[in-house]
């Protein structure tokens, strides 16, 4: 786990500050001795030491840059989630997402995490600038250049931060050394509470669109797995469909393939036998009968399909068909016949 830590940056005296030390230095001077020359206090007074202003390659902290991918990565994505987008400094999102970019340029994730960071940090340079708080101004304006030298707000914002340094140091000319000090203590709460209040609605406002987007990808995924299964239940609806066909085809081609009832050719058609029964009580009667003749000719199957009267001649018909024989043919044919019984024939 990588520990939150910011790197000790150095902070650079404002003109106004520096004028200010050289005017109390001038007062104390002329407490001394008010002869003394002007000239000779100025060179009396010692200069206030002023650091460089942050530059995009100094703009990410030497504790940043020496972190590995594995460990920038992780300190990012945790501040990220703290809300330290782009500051304190030396422990912010937008320093961790440089210097790993600076380690794996071919990162894509790293490039769209910046780029939804960058419009935050230049509301927050252009806010620095507007409390005249010029040190974090300039560190910010640093890393904007360094995430991307062409941004369109840079040469304005650089402009912005050059013009309201020059307004400040005219109007801190006439604060007294305790009212300046006082300035800068409500410039640096105002800092930290508009860094606070931007980073959380920078925050919110990410994870509302994060949001937007994980429901237009759900949507998507939805429509698509609707889409897939309406495809596959169509598929299967096709194939069943086609198999269908498919047998019906073979069931006609077979049919059409079959001998008929048309094909037999009869070699021997007993006729059955009449019922004593029936005969002395002079009926008569029909029986249809359905049977199968076999390739080689004879019938397999016999079956009463009706009867009038019924069971009268049923059997003698049915045994009369079983001794019936045909030339042989190339595959079973099933038809029917029809044998009347009149005791007069």
């Amino acid at each position: 786990m990588i520990s939150n830590h910011s790197e000790a940056r150095p902070m650079r005296r404002p003109a106004t500050l520096q004028f200010i030390a050289v005017l109390a230095a001038g007062l104390v001077l002329a407490a001394c001795g008010k002869d003394q020359p002007a000239e000779q206090v100025a060179t009396t007074a010692a200069p206030a030491a002023t650091a460089p202003a942050p530059t995009p390659a100094t703009a990410v902290s030497s504790q940043v840059a020496a972190m590995t991918a594995d460990q920038l990565r992780e300190a990012a994505s945790k501040a990220y989630a703290e809300n330290r987008l782009y500051a304190p400094g030396g422990d912010n999102a937008v320093e961790y997402y440089l210097a790993l970019r600076d380690k794996t340029q071919a990162d894509a994730a790293v490039a769209s995490a910046l780029t939804d960071l960058l419009p935050m940090t230049v509301i927050a340079i252009e806010q620095s600038v507007n409390r005249d708080d010029f040190s974090e101004a300039n560190r910010l304006s640093a890393l904007l250049e360094k995430a991307d030298p062409q941004h369109p707000a840079l040469a304005r914002l650089k402009a912005s931060i050059a013009a309201q340094q020059a307004t400040a140091a005219q109007r801190a000319q006439a604060l007294t050394a305790e009212e300046e000090a006082k300035r800068q203590k409500a410039l640096e709460d105002q800092r930290l509470a508009d860094q606070k209040k931007q980073q959380e609605d920078a925050a919110k406002k990410l994870a509302t669109q994060q949001a937007a987007s994980d429901k237009a990808a759900d949507k998507a995924a939805a429509d698509k797995a609707a889409a897939d299964r309406a495809a596959a239940d169509k598929a299967a609806a096709d194939k069943v469909a086609a198999e269908r066909r498919a047998a019906e085809q073979r069931t006609a081609s077979a049919a059409a393939a079959a001998p008929s009832a048309s094909d037999l050719r009869p070699i021997s058609m007993p006729a059955p036998k009449f019922p004593p029964e029936a005969l002395r009580a002079g009926q008569s009667g029909s029986v249809l009968v359905e049977y199968t003749v076999g390739t080689d000719g004879t019938v397999t199957a016999a079956r009463v399909v009706r009867s009038n009267p019924a069971r009268v001649f049923d059997r003698e018909a049915v045994n009369a068909v079983r001794r019936w024989r045909f030339q042989p043919v190339a595959s079973p044919v099933t038809t029917r016949r029809e044998i009347s019984f009149n005791p007069q024939g």
